[in-house]
């Protein structure tokens, strides 16, 4: 719990000094009937003594007292709550290194099993669409809550060739994302999770986009599949070669840092849908400031009444 106005709490110290007064008054009351009656006659001046009863009302009005100074000071609680709309897209790399089976049973195969991870953990009510990139970019899915649309063209995804159109990718999801449905006249929050195993070398400066996208503030969730011992079978010459396609994280970290997102490193298909998962979870919720200080007032005006009740129906008086 924290408070929006800590300097409201200095007001607890008046409480021990009351409570200091309180203790120095009742020990001046208590010399003050002595000077009337002797002690062993006390009991028989007066025989219904309220004992410790008559420090009831007293000490209820004191926590009174204090939730009120607490609720003045503003206690808040951060919790989480499924988020209502966001806008979430799917950018894949299907270059022809995404074929490497360095991750189990390739590397595209597996970003297409974790991204059907995340829809199984999503919110229903998130929009999520779906974009693949190579040398060209195709949009297989516009974002939407009908998450099976979205499985069914991720499925569909295949190898498209040579070349790694990185930046026109994150453009393109950022105008899906830019088109997304306005509620109550404001766009929705909107994130980009990209997944691919090297850096762009054609189409436009991915990490200028991310600027961009930081600017409109979409986060850019980049995911580098792969290890640095994958390889590829490839035509040269007429005849068969296997060609090395190291994982490249590099430029993907800095496109997440530019966006102001987050870089993972996936290094085995278990690790790739652990990390959609954990996305699926962090996107669906968000963390929102609960006010505190009705409850703690209204908790004051009970102990309050309380204790004026108490007063009364012991002493018939406000003491």
């Amino acid at each position: 719990m924290s408070f929006a106005a800590p300097l409201v709490l200095l007001g607890l110290l008046v409480v021990p000094v009351l409570g200091a007064w309180y203790v120095t008054e009742q020990q001046r009351r208590a010399r003050a009937s002595l000077a009337f009656a002797s002690e062993p006659l006390t009991p028989s001046v007066a025989p219904r003594r309220p004992g410790w009863r008559r420090h009831v009302p007293y000490g209820l009005l004191a926590l009174a007292l204090i939730g009120l100074i607490v609720a003045a000071a503003k206690p808040q609680r951060t919790v989480t709550e499924p988020v209502k709309s966001a806008t979430v897209v799917f950018v894949n790399d299907v270059s022809n290194s995404m074929k490497a089976t360095d991750v189990k049973p390739s590397r595209l195969v597996a970003a297409k099993r974790a991204a059907t991870s995340f829809l199984n953990g999503v919110t229903p009510t998130i929009e999520v669409g779906s974009i693949e990139f190579a040398r060209n970019v195709a949009v297989l899915q516009s974002p939407t809550t009908d998450h099976q649309l979205t499985r069914d063209a991720i499925a569909q995804i295949q190898p498209g060739g040579g070349g790694t159109a990185m930046g026109n990718a994150i453009t393109t999801a950022l105008n899906a994302i830019a088109g997304a449905p306005k509620i109550a006249g404001k766009s929705p929050p909107g994130a980009v999770i990209l997944i691919s195993d090297g850096a762009a070398n054609v189409g436009v400066n991915p990490i200028t986009v991310a600027r961009e996208a930081k600017k409109r503030h979409v986060p850019i969730y980049t995911v580098s599949i792969g290890t640095p011992n994958g390889t590829i079978q490839i035509q040269r010459d007429g005849r068969t070669v296997t060609s090395a396609v190291p994982v490249d994280p590099t430029e993907l970290r800095e496109i997440a840092a530019a966006s102001g997102g987050h870089a993972y490193r996936a290094p085995d298909g278990k690790t790739v849908e652990a990390i959609y998962t954990h996305l699926a979870k962090q996107l669906g919720e968000r963390r929102v400031r609960r006010q505190l200080d009705a409850l703690f007032a209204g908790l004051a005006l009970a102990l309050l009444v309380v204790g004026i009740a108490v007063s009364l129906a012991w002493f018939g008086r406000l003491t």
